[in-house]
């Protein structure tokens, strides 16, 4: 007799279990084999270690309102990763990104005269939402010499991974960074850990931190007000939607009604000049202008 026990998974794009599967300071090989992925580090770039400055800790429900959840983890060489899990639709995240990474950078120093100390930060930001024109789900931007390409300044690097433009099926998931995107994009519905990642002991302990039946009661109410307010937010998109919807076929007749009556004046206006009456008798008739009757 064969038992087999289904499990259910928590949504990584939830803030709070995104940073309890990758902000684990007892569990960084998580996280480790999620940066050298998507940064592509291998040989002696691989990161080995890291320590996260700001690790998972179960916030409280009125907290969240004010608290950017993300990771920031400082490797051996000193250079700093800030990677940051967004749902909601931001237009001015390329900007926010910007300064989490310039502040992280000053902050590392307490005087300028500090500055041959400064390390490299590395910004990798996952959206559920596209903010780039390009079809690429992957982007990464660096500081280059407008004319020779070269990359003369190096302290910054900014990542973005858009979900929504991501649509390879797992069998397709030939990398490990692939494999990581596919996870945090579907690993919710999942009854089982997928073969493609029995194998591979990070992804095993990603499954595992998100397995819902080990969390404590407090984790459980503060992943489900997360989710109700995610999906209240996409309700009240919805509403606006088929308001504006709505408005926008009110308005449309509107302006047909008005669009046909200045046409029927205009045809009124042909047939009595036709006829040769006068311009301004024309006029006060339909109400058009000397100069709009004239051209006819």
């Amino acid at each position: 007799l064969c038992i087999i026990t289904l499990m259910k998974f928590a949504d990584p794009k939830n803030d709070i279990a995104f940073k309890k599967i990758f902000g684990d300071k007892n569990k960084t090989a998580v996280l480790i084999s999620f940066l050298n992925a998507i940064l592509e580090f291998e040989g002696d770039r691989a990161i080995k270690s890291v320590t996260i400055a700001n690790p998972y800790q179960v916030p409280k429900i009125e907290e969240l309102k004010n608290t950017i959840l993300d990771i920031n983890a400082i490797n051996q060489s000193d250079e700093e990763f800030i990677v940051e899990m967004q749902v909601e639709k931001d237009i001015h995240f390329a900007k926010r990104s910007l300064y989490y990474t310039s502040k992280s950078y000053v902050n590392q120093i307490r005087k300028a005269e500090e500055y041959p100390n400064l390390k490299k930060v590395y910004f990798i930001g996952i959206l559920d939402f596209a903010i780039f024109e390009t079809d690429n789900y992957i982007s990464r931007h660096l500081i280059l010499d407008q004319k020779t390409y070269k990359q003369e300044v190096k302290d910054f690097e900014f990542n973005f991974i858009e979900l929504k433009k991501f649509k390879l099926e797992l069998k397709e998931c030939d990398t490990n960074a692939k494999k990581w995107i596919h996870f945090i994009q579907n690993a919710e519905t999942f009854d089982l850990i997928p073969k493609e990642y029995e194998n591979i002991e990070e992804f095993i302990a990603a499954f595992e931190a998100a397995k819902i039946y080990n969390w404590s009661k407090k984790e459980l109410e503060v992943y489900d007000y997360v989710s109700m307010q995610e999906g209240k937010r996409l309700s009240e998109i919805e509403t606006a939607r088929i308001d504006g919807k709505a408005e926008g076929k009110a308005e449309g007749k509107a302006e047909g009604k008005a669009e046909g009556k200045v046409e029927g004046k205009i045809e009124t206006a042909k047939l009595l000049k036709a006829e040769g009456v006068e311009i301004a008798l024309i006029s006060k008739t339909t109400g058009l202008l000397l100069s709009e009757v004239d051209a006819l």
